[in-house]
């Protein structure tokens, strides 16, 4: 027998095109989106590349390790980079930013994570663009673990590139992503002979072949069982409400920052203010000397199938994260999640209360 993901009919230019213009209404733009054939760094890159040259000046905020990486590739295309870095545990604010682009008037170029969720921590893109649509500077804002979880509005915040990639809030596949574009962001391209062209990197490419021929004929095959994926997770969201979709990350994010402060066993939240915290993920501090790495492996010893992680990197140490996004966005998941933290701090001799827990949950879903 055939397999019901092989020998389908090819995906069309029309249906390509349709899928596009959902992602347009997701995102309330009128901007141009192209959806990408490759898992959101493929865009995330390709932006940047496609803008920032030798005369470029970035502001590059880091609120966490995507910041960083940002700043390398600007700083790889050959422009004058200023880093902005606030704590992990915290958000930027539009004042900080407003403090950076008046000792460096020069800047032409603001990047920005609008939700880390590797830091669990989001930032006030509204008042951030504001603030950056008044100096004149492109605003490139990556959205790919905000988008489903709260709202992502390009053209309400002045946004001029805007990322996004399905698989995390969205619910959806990992293998294709998302950019809308300014006509500003698409003038910056045009005239930036750096940018990538005839390369899988080329945001131009879209543009002169598939966007200015009236979206026609496709650049290449495309990758389809992953546009069926996204296809299909777009009418999900539709059908739901997105409003209804952002509601339950908003509550699995409060009823796990409440359920893990009544828990106790020296949990504590990673970000310090509610307001600043993700609805995507909630990050946990773990308990002095206890290795966050090592407790999150005991916790999924107790139950597999929890979406419990450990930070990245150095943050293994200290940081726990659970990613309550898209089909985990449950109170089931929320209580399930730190029942299984809650058995490994016992099990390390920590005092804990999962009763507490499961009540704290309750009150915040209702």
């Amino acid at each position: 027998m055939t397999h019901p993901l092989l020998d389908l009919p090819p995906l069309s230019a029309a249906r390509f095109a349709s899928i596009e213009d959902r992602v347009a209404r997701l995102l309330s733009t009128e901007q141009d989106v192209v959806i990408m054939q490759g898992e959101a760094l493929l865009p995330l890159e390709g932006a940047i590349r496609g803008t920032a040259g030798p005369g470029t000046t970035a502001l590059n905020v880091i609120t966490g390790p995507y910041g960083q990486t940002f700043g390398d590739w600007l700083r790889d295309c050959g422009a004058t980079v200023y880093d902005l870095a606030v704590p992990f545990h915290t958000a930027v604010t539009a004042e900080q930013v407003r403090q950076a682009l008046a000792e460096h008037p020069e800047i032409d170029f603001v990047s920005l994570v609008h939700a880390e969720a590797a830091t669990g921590n989001t930032n006030p893109v509204a008042e951030i663009g504001a603030v950056v649509r008044e100096h004149g500077a492109l605003f490139y804002l990556d959205a790919v673990a905000s988008v489903g979880a709260e709202p992502v509005l390009p053209d309400a915040w002045g946004v001029d590139l805007c990322v996004i990639g399905p698989q995390k809030a969205m619910g959806g596949p990992a293998g294709v992503s998302a950019v809308s574009v300014s006509e500003r962001a698409w003038a910056r391209m045009a005239a930036n002979p750096g940018a990538p062209r005839r390369s899988y990197l080329s945001l131009l490419d879209w543009k002169e072949r598939w966007i200015d021929g009236g979206r026609k004929a496709l650049l290449h095959a495309p990758a389809q069982l992953e546009m069926l994926a996204l296809e299909a997770c777009l009418e999900r969201i539709e059908a739901d409400g997105l409003e209804a979709v952002m509601a339950r990350h908003r509550s699995a994010a409060a009823a796990t920052r409440a359920g893990a402060v009544a828990l106790g066993g020296g949990l504590e939240p990673y970000v310090y203010e509610a307001s600043e915290a993700a609805p995507v993920a909630t990050t946990l501090r773990a308990p002095s000397g206890v290795v966050a790495a090592e407790l999150v492996a005991r916790a999924l010893e107790c139950d597999p199938g929890v979406p419990l992680a450990a930070g990245g990197g150095a943050l293994a140490k200290e940081m726990i994260r659970v990613n309550h996004y898209g089909a985990e966005a449950t109170a089931e998941v929320v209580r399930a999640a730190l029942a299984a933290l809650g058995a490994a701090l016992r099990e390390s001799g920590a005092d804990v209360d999962t009763e507490a827990a499961r009540r704290a949950v309750a009150e915040v879903w209702g």
